[in-house]
């Protein structure tokens, strides 16, 4: 009788100019230690500042490493500029 596994791993980690950290994480089934389906993805993208509590530890590190206080207070300034330029809609 075939044994079944699913294996889930971070399959990249990129850092964007604003700071932003995209991740993409792999899920591959396993029938008796092979592959027996192709890997399907599941992306997330972290914002300078966000919470790392529940996230893979080398996701943290990345973090850690490029979330200084500057890039973190240069995105929030950037999306604060964003919000100011939105325009106020006043529904009647």
């Amino acid at each position: 009788m075939s044994e079944f596994s699913e294996v889930s791993v971070i399959g990249s980690i990129n850092v964007t100019l604003s700071g932003c950290i995209e991740v993409r994480r792999d899920t591959v089934i396993l029938r008796d230690g092979v592959q027996a389906a192709p890997a399907t993805h599941h992306r997330h993208v972290l914002a300078p500042g966000d919470d790392l509590e529940d996230q893979d530890p080398r996701v943290q590190a990345v973090a850690n490493a490029v979330w200084t206080a500057d890039v973190i207070g240069a995105y929030a300034a950037s999306q604060a500029a964003v919000e100011a330029s939105r325009p106020t809609i006043t529904l009647l």
